[in-house]
Formats: structure tokens, sequence, C-alpha cells
């Protein structure tokens, strides 16, 4: 077999060039299924056979792959988080006191494990660590502010450092690259994602989407395309939550099959309610639809109308935490005008929510913060 052994003087796993799964044995069918795996995602696994991988590599891998063949050379080795025994004989029933030896985190067979297993060599190649929060925000009513919120979020967390994706689920909208003056910008929409099937790659998506104001952008464009598939969200929102940070959605107040699918990997939620009587009710109804699939979902009241409640009641008649109040500010539509977006400015009332309520719901770590 041959074994293309690594330069131990070029990049290292976690540093440039070097996430990449190592893999150990001398079985050639096992190495036949892992090349096609790792080849799947656009990737080249480091190859050890006969010898040992020396002690560096084998404890900064992101992931160790050990061909049952190897596994009492490698019993010695330190023990380490992610490290899988691999073998292709579901009745080999002493393969799992080898595996307690090697001290593995799971014992995979192929090829009945390769769906699962692809998705962990994927995570490993990624740098998947802590996922993403996903905050996604919603209009009591039409033309409540819910975009103008949900870009204000996105742009004050991606000016504190924070790596930032926003993603515009509402095919009726717009455009949220209108709103923060980038219809012209290069990369892609989701006319460009609406038949994405199966894993994507957070890096990959990434690096294909324009980059206004320092995050990442899925927007629609001004074509004719007006509904996005549930298995394009599914695979499109798990993809920008492993890259970490914060996703924020902008989702319409009508729950189609896409909306509903991207609840479903939602973290928290905010409802921005008009302080109006009308509004309210309409709010309601969105409240209790959205609460079906998310447990954490807010209010936030937009201020002022003379009608004699207060936020604390709209919210409590809403059955919602409060999570703040938005006083109108004339400043917004002036700005928007000089295609300033939402939040740009760093003062105000919106700049002054989206600061306070970053605060509280983002980790307070590094991860997830751009370098």
């Amino acid at each position: 077999m041959s074994t293309p052994i690594i330069d131990p003087h070029g990049p290292r796993p976690g540093e440039p060039g070097g996430l990449v799964p190592l893999v150990f044995t001398e079985d050639e069918a096992l190495t036949e299924h892992l090349l096609r795996l790792c080849a799947a995602i656009g990737t080249e696994p480091q190859l050890f056979a006969g010898v040992p991988p020396p002690g560096w590599l084998w404890e900064r891998a992101p992931l160790v792959l050990v061909g049952d063949d190897q596994a009492d050379r490698c019993a010695g080795l330190a023990r380490r988080p992610g490290v899988l025994l691999l073998g292709l004989d579901l009745d080999d029933c002493d393969i799992w006191i080898r595996g307690v030896q090697l001290g593995a985190e799971q014992v995979v067979f192929l090829p009945d494990a390769e769906a699962w297993l692809l998705d962990r060599i994927a995570d490993a190649v990624e740098g998947v660590a802590t996922p993403a929060l996903t905050v996604a925000v919603l209009g009591g009513r039409g033309g409540a502010g819910a975009s103008t919120l949900a870009c204000a979020l996105a742009v004050t967390a991606a000016r504190a450092g924070h790596r930032t994706m926003l993603i515009d689920g509402d095919p009726l909208g717009g455009g949220l690259d209108v709103l923060l003056g980038a219809e012209s910008a290069e990369g892609l929409r989701w006319p460009d994602l609406v038949a994405v099937r199966g894993r994507v790659s957070g890096a990959e998506l990434a690096r294909s989407l324009p980059h206004p104001h320092g995050l990442d952008l899925l927007s629609w464009d001004r074509g004719d395309t007006t509904a996005i598939a549930p298995e394009a969200m599914r695979g499109v929102l798990a993809a920008a939550r492993r890259r970490g940070g914060l996703v924020v959605l902008d989702l319409p107040r009508l729950l189609e099959p896409a909306a509903a699918q991207a609840l479903e990997q939602t973290d928290t939620g905010l409802l921005v309610v008009p302080a109006e009587l009308r509004a309210t009710a309409a709010a309601g109804r969105v409240a209790a639809a959205v609460g079906m699939r998310l447990a954490d979902l807010r209010a936030v009241v937009r201020l002022p109308r003379p009608i004699g409640l207060r936020s604390t009641e709209i919210a409590h008649g809403l059955g919602l935490r409060l999570a703040g109040e938005l006083p109108d500010d004339l400043g917004l539509a002036a700005e928007a005008e000089r295609g300033r977006p939402p939040g740009e400015r760093g003062y105000g009332p919106l700049a002054r929510f989206c600061t306070a309520y970053l605060a509280e719901v983002l980790p307070t770590d590094d991860e997830g913060t751009n370098q």
C-alpha cells in the first residue's frame, strides 16, 4: 500500500493547512473507504502504516482514525479525545475490548456508519467547536421593523469582532442586501442555494457569500424565486452554525416549511411588536405559532404609541419575556437614505438595545471571534 508520509516540519493540525484527519492502518480495504470519504468533503488524510505516527501529530490531529489492524500498536500512545477505532467485521466482538485498551472515543464499523463518519470527519476538517448562537427575529405584524433589528444585531456583532452571518429567511421581504447597501456585492444569493441537499461546508459557504460591514450575508436577489426547500434551509443553517459565533435569522411571520425548519435550529428569538392594540393582537398569533417550535421567544416593544399599555403588559399579554424597548429613532430613515445600514453608527436606541442584548446572550469566551 502506498503511504504518503507528511513532512514533520510542515503545517501541524491546528495551524493553517493542518486541519486534516490522521489515519493509521495497513488494511487496504479500510484505507480505500477512508480515502473516498475524505475526498467527498474535499480533504486528504495523513496516512501512516506500520510505524505509529509521531507523538506531536497523534496529540494535535483534530481526528485520529485507527484501523483495527493497528489497535495494539497504538494502545500505548497518550490518551486523547477524538480517537475512533474502525473495523469492517460486525461480528468481531473483541474489537470492543481493543477499543477500551486504545482509549477510543467510539468503535465505528464500515460501511454501515459511513454517513456518521463523513459528518465527523467534516466537523474535524472545519475545526468545529461551539455551534453559533442562532437568533431569529420576526415581526408581530407587517412593517414592525424586524428586518431593521436583524440587520442592526448582525452589524453590531460584527463591529464587536464576532464572527457573524446574517440570513434572510423571508423571500418576500425585498432582500436584506438592499437594507445593507450591498445589492451590487458579489456572492451567492438564495436562488443559488435553493437546490442544496445534504451537508454544506461552513467554510465554503462563508467564502461564497457577500461580506458587507464585516459580516457574511445570505440574502435574496430580485429574481422570481420565492421559496426555500426545507432541506436547503436545514443544510445551509447547519453549515452556518458550525462556523461558530453568531447567526441572525430574519424570518417571515407566516411560518412556511423553510422558516419552521429554521426555528428547529434556533436558540432564541425576538418578536418585534409595535405598541398598538391591533399589532399586539396580530403578534399573539405569531407568538403562538413560533412558541410551538422555539422555547425562548422574547418580545421587543416598539415605542411610543398612546395606547395606555406598558411594555411589560404587552409582553405579559403575549406570554413572553420582555427583551427590551425600542423608542422611535427618526435618524434611522435619514441614514438609510444615505446608504448607512441599521446599527452602523453605534449609538442611539437601536444600537444600545443591540449591544445590551448581545452582551446578555453571547458567550463570554473568545470562540467565534474574528481573527
